[in-house]
């Protein structure tokens, strides 16, 4: 029984360290497919979880926190949206820029929350699904962002590939000049996805502070925003993949903690550094299919554009 409580003890802990890495890496998906590389997610992770921890210690209220992080997200991602399509910035620059602008924002923003308590979200036990062996704690006791990344991968997936709207941002991403000739705002259409992408980001930074670990600690983002980038690659541009690898990733993380827990004989700095090796191992070897990267990255990801009228 005890192995059992324990691989359920592991598996909820995989789900949870996965969904700032999804709800994250699925925002700059759909930016990415619309021809927009977003070096920014990490930055503009931070800023959502301190936006959404002040909040919630302001008022009490996790869901205001939440919508709080959404629209600081969102207010990041406008910022370089404003840059890099209005004004014709350097995508990776500019997004390097925001990573680092976020950084000391967040910083500025928590040194006042610093080890202040609060109640975080708890898990939402679904009745009737929640006594079943094994299956029901793992997935039917979760908190309500767990649920929401589930749905929200789900969605991007059907919307992009079922739907008129994600045809659209598929051409823009491949073509954006040929989607202009045929009439579409390319711009307008791309500082939407950059905004969705600055919301997701916003709501996996939020999950941190408000879930995952319910407190501010300053850079507590500790480079998902890095390994969401990756995981959009490692995907190849595909949601569901995205979902997959976040989980895998999430995965390494749990295992290198229980490894430190039960005292393996290995240094607890190389076991922390295990997530963001199997990071590079992975993009090292995705890289050496390029043929399948070209296929499947949108041919106008970072490119400027410019109406021409």
């Amino acid at each position: 029984m005890e192995g059992l409580d324990g691989l359920v003890a592991l598996l909820v802990a995989m789900i949870r360290a996965a969904t700032p890495l999804t709800l994250a890496a699925v925002g700059e998906l759909v930016a990415e497919k619309s021809g927009v590389l977003n070096l920014g997610v990490e930055g503009m992770m931070l800023v959502g979880a301190v936006a959404a921890f002040a909040t919630a210690v302001a008022t009490g209220s996790l869901a205001l926190a939440l919508l709080v992080a959404l629209l600081a997200g969102m207010t990041m991602a406008l910022i370089f949206g404003t840059l890099t399509l209005g004004l014709m910035s350097n995508q990776v620059a500019t997004g390097l820029a925001l990573t680092i602008v976020g950084v000391g924002l967040s910083a500025f923003i928590g040194k006042d929350f610093i080890g202040i308590p609060i109640s975080g979200l708890g898990p939402v036990h679904i009745p009737g699904l929640f006594e079943l062996p094994l299956v029901g704690p793992v997935l039917f006791a979760q908190d309500p962002l767990v649920y929401a990344s589930l749905a929200l991968t789900a969605a991007v997936s059907w919307v992009l590939y079922r739907t008129r709207a994600g045809l659209v941002i598929r051409a823009i991403g491949e073509n954006h000049d040929a989607a202009h000739a045929l009439g579409y705002p390319v711009l307008v259409i791309r500082l939407l996805c950059v905004l969705f992408g600055g919301a997701m980001a916003g709501l996996g930074g939020a999950y941190l502070s408000l879930a995952y670990t319910p407190m501010w600690v300053e850079s507590m983002t500790a480079g998902r925003g890095w390994i969401a980038l990756a995981l959009v690659v490692f995907a190849t541009w595909k949601p569901g993949r995205v979902l997959l690898g976040a989980y895998l990733f999430g995965g390494v993380t749990i295992v290198q903690l229980h490894a430190q827990g039960a005292g393996l004989a290995v240094s607890s700095h190389i076991l922390s550094m295990l997530p963001y090796l199997a990071t590079i191992v992975v993009l090292v070897l995705i890289s050496r299919d390029r043929a399948r990267i070209r296929l499947n990255a949108p041919s106008c990801i970072g490119k400027p554009f410019k109406a021409v009228r």
